[in-house]
């Protein structure tokens, strides 16, 4: 039985720039007089094909090439949106990479101006609310990080909070402390990678230096027992993408996901997409793959949903919150 995509959900860990089709692509390449290293779209999907993160972050920054003007920015969140309402979303918290296109000669202006043109349109033409989260590339210095954010403050208006992503592995969250109190002074939200390729001890770190509300990924927690207690009984929510893990080689396959684990210790799991157009799928394609990888029940999935709505920056909306939770409760499932 496929996923019933009407399940209302949120996705709280998505990167814009990891929605780039390779159909897009080529049209972006083409408007801005851009030449891709690929024959077509299918030899360029072909080159989705990763060993480990690192190999799939070359490919990633590469194929920005083809995003110049706000209105590439603006045809890539329309994108992302159309394709998202199709798959239940109602809420989306969208990651953006600043230094990926300033160090190319994008101005973070364009970026966020012709990003703001579509999330400003999200809610009327596709039933979303959105938020933007502007992260620092980790393998970056703490020095570009800080400037980064200076740059941005004109731009905070539209901006919710900060994350941080990027090559993991030797670049612990204390490099960024500076900007993370600085996001905090700003009154900006928090959220890190943490525990995908780095060890769970990264996870803390995120916590205890970087103040974070959330952990992005944070699967490998559960080689920490003592952490795993603690996440629960502190219901910091870890925001998992499955699919994207598979992909990466973090894990061998969805059955080896520890999602079900994660979810039977109390740990406040939600199940996102990450860079859909590399990883094989969407936010619903997710959730069907660890429905069907893991056996999830029904209500399980309800449990997901509901967790993504609670984890949200949307403290400054609870009625439109509640009014999210009670669609998931009010769902019914096919055959149910």
């Amino acid at each position: 039985m496929p996923l019933p995509s009407g399940l209302p959900k949120a996705e709280l860990h998505l990167h814009i720039e990891g929605t780039l089709e390779p159909e897009l692509a080529f049209a972006l390449a083409a408007r801005n007089g851009v030449t891709l290293p690929y024959a077509d779209t299918t030899a360029l999907r072909e080159a989705y094909r990763f060993s480990d993160l690192q190999s799939f972050l070359d490919l990633y920054y590469g194929l920005m090439a083809v995003l110049r003007t706000a209105q590439d920015f603006t045809d890539l969140a329309d994108a992302y949106l159309e394709r998202a309402a199709a798959q239940g979303v109602r809420h989306a918290e969208i990651f953006f990479d600043p230094q990926a296109h300033t160090a190319r000669g994008v101005p973070l202006g364009t970026v966020v101006e012709g990003l703001g043109a579509s999330l400003d349109r999200a809610e009327e033409r596709f039933g979303i609310s959105t938020r933007l989260i502007l992260c620092f590339l980790r393998d970056e210095s703490a020095e570009s990080a800080l400037a980064t954010l200076e740059a941005a403050k004109p731009y905070l208006d539209r901006i919710t909070g900060v994350g941080l992503d990027s090559a993991e592995v030797g670049h612990p969250p204390a490099k960024f402390r500076a900007v993370y109190e600085e996001a905090a002074r700003l009154g900006l939200r928090r959220v890190a990678h943490a525990g995908e390729e780095g060890p769970a001890a990264y996870v803390r770190e995120a916590l205890d230096v970087l103040g974070v509300e959330r952990i992005d990924h944070g699967l490998r927690c559960m080689e920490d027992p003592s952490l795993v207690e603690r996440l629960a009984r502190e219901r910091v929510p870890l925001t998992l993408c499955p699919l994207s893990n598979v992909r990466l080689r973090v894990i061998d396959t969805l059955a080896d996901h520890p999602l079900r684990e994660m979810m039977t210790a109390g740990l406040l799991v939600t199940v996102n997409s990450d860079d859909p157009a590399y990883f094989g799928g969407y936010v619903g394609d997710n959730f069907d793959g660890v429905r069907d990888a893991l056996g999830l029940a029904p209500e399980q999935l309800r449990e997901l949903a509901r967790n993504s709505f609670v984890a949200s920056f949307l403290d400054d909306d609870e009625p439109r919150r509640e009014r999210y939770l009670a669609e998931v409760e009010a769902y019914v499932f096919d055959g149910a």
